[in-house]
């Protein structure tokens, strides 16, 4: 890992999104919360939750993190002539400590959509994970960055 004793503690920002690609009756079900699992968005957002607090376990050399914050937003999108129908996720996640939540905010996207496709899986093997990516990084020495 790399040492980050002599960083300075920041208020930092981590956000990410992407978004799962579905058939029509797939996210429809989705919707009317009758997926035979249960509560697909409300568990996938527990799911990515759990991701963030636990990315260290999963990236070999990212540091354990005390996080502050970590909310996932969730949209439903219905098919139009640019895009197929999905759900998009978006995860920010925030701490004050040395290093940034990058890798917590794209781990805590990947594994919400992993859950979706877990819970639908029965009815839409087709289902796929896109568009997965880091929107806006705040705080340490190095500043912000947003996504063009």
């Amino acid at each position: 890992m790399v040492d980050v004793a002599a960083k300075a503690s920041t208020h930092r920002i981590g956000i990410a999104t992407g978004r799962i690609e579905m058939l029509p009756a797939t996210l429809a079900l989705i919707e009317s919360g009758t997926a035979k699992k249960g509560d697909v968005i409300g568990i996938a957002r527990i799911a990515g939750i759990q991701a963030a607090k636990k990315t260290s376990d999963l990236i070999p050399l990212c540091h354990p993190l005390a996080l502050t914050r970590v909310a996932l937003a969730f949209a439903t999108h219905h098919a139009t002539a640019s895009q197929p129908p999905h759900v998009s996720c978006t995860a920010t996640v925030e701490t004050v400590g040395p290093t940034g939540v990058e890798m917590e905010a794209l781990t805590a996207v990947q594994v919400a959509l992993l859950t979706i496709y877990d819970m639908c899986k029965a009815v839409d093997r087709g289902m796929t994970m896109t568009g997965i990516t880091l929107l806006e990084k705040h705080g340490g020495k190095s500043g912000s960055f947003v996504a063009p």
